[in-house]
């Protein structure tokens, strides 16, 4: 069960902005989280505010959102970012209320770091990570070097950036030193957009192609055979983690459609895991997510190789989904956090992060 709130934070009401949509691939997943979020947010502790920022970055805020709550209709399934345009500063600040802000960008401009520093300039408290843990999950090729140095198992793994170095020899070297399947992300995307897995030198030729539609950098990595598991993370000083849960793709590996599409994908939780299986893959989540310098959420992805390396790390997601089908929630419900609640507790932990990095001094 998990322990009670030791962040300080205060239940006096704020004004909750919700920001979502973005410029990334990840618009729609946002769209969908936001609406997820409003339906379930205290209404009573929060004056809650739906921003969004539209596919060309035109910063909006969701009047009809905002009446349809107020007048205690239903929400749409997926909130857009309509409404009245504001300049972002203008977007975060206005209101008498105290305000902190939720961020549900997924992907780049939003989960890596950009937008937390716009807030950090502001002086605005928001949700989870700072800005140089967000850089530094959301490139996966620099996580890997960071995790690597604190000795968190992985897989195997190369980096390419387009035009450094001859493309024929990294898919050469790729097939030798990974072998085949293996799998090639951008470095700078989630919700598996962007990601293939190739089983021979065409299809990583296309692959890697594929890929650099998305980033400049990015990542190959072995296909490991294994057991895909999850572990939310809570927290900013002291981190918790919950129960384990695991996916049970319904295609050859867990990709967008998979999650947010066909509904194919199993969910597990809690994983089928002995207790000290469970203590494990607890104890590294809460490494990788102390490594990385989260706070207030994260979610960190695992493989498990039963009769092999055991568990080896495959990401830490910052800003992870709270769609209807999204492990991060669905893993604290079962570790005795409901929806409601892992909401204020994350508003609770953004305001004491506040708090504490405001003490700082910045004068000599």
């Amino acid at each position: 069960m998990l322990t009670p709130a030791t962040t300080g934070g205060s239940p006096d009401r704020h004004r909750l902005v919700v920001l979502f949509g973005g410029v990334s691939a990840e618009h729609d997943v946002s769209c969908v989280t936001a609406a997820h979020v409003l339906a379930a947010a205290d209404r009573d502790r929060f004056d809650i505010v739906p921003v969004g920022i539209t596919r060309e970055g035109v910063w909006t805020r969701n009047d009809a959102a905002i009446t349809a709550m107020a007048e205690q209709r239903a929400l749409p399934a997926s909130l857009e970012p309509v409404g009245t345009a504001l300049q972002p500063l203008a977007a975060v600040s206005e209101g008498d209320l105290p305000v902190v802000v939720l961020p549900l960008l997924h992907g780049p401009h939003g989960e890596d770091g950009t937008v937390q520093g716009m807030l950090e300039l502001a002086g605005v408290p928001y949700v989870g990570s700072g800005v140089l843990s967000s850089a530094v999950c959301m490139d996966k090729a620099m996580a890997k070097v960071v995790t690597a140095q604190a000795g968190i198992p992985q897989c195997r793994w190369l980096e390419y950036r387009d035009g450094i170095g001859d493309r024929a020899e990294l898919e050469a070297r790729a097939i030798a030193e990974l072998g085949v399947p293996l799998f090639v992300k951008p470095a700078n995307l989630g919700s598996s957009v962007g990601i293939s897995k190739a089983h021979d030198a065409a299809e990583l030729t296309a692959a890697i192609d594929l890929a650099l539609t998305y980033d400049e950098v990015i990542v190959l990595e072995e296909a490991v055979t294994g057991r895909e598991i999850e572990v939310a993370v809570l927290g900013n000083e002291a981190p918790e983690a919950s129960l384990p849960g695991e996916v049970l793709p319904g295609a050859e590996f867990y990709d967008y459609a998979d999650k947010y599409l066909n509904g194919t994908a199993g969910l597990q939780i809690p994983a089928k895991l002995t207790d000290d299986e469970i203590a494990q893959v607890r104890e590294l989540a809460v490494s990788a997510f102390t490594a990385m310098r989260c706070s207030g959420m994260a979610r960190a992805d695992f493989f498990y190789e039963e009769d092999g390396r055991g568990w080896l790390l495959n990401e830490v997601n910052t800003i992870p989904g709270f769609t209807p089908s999204s492990m991060y929630p669905k893993m604290w419900e079962a570790t005795d956090l409901p929806y409601r609640d892992l909401i204020d507790r994350l508003v609770d932990l953004a305001l004491s992060r506040h708090r504490r990095r405001s003490s700082f001094s910045t004068s000599h």
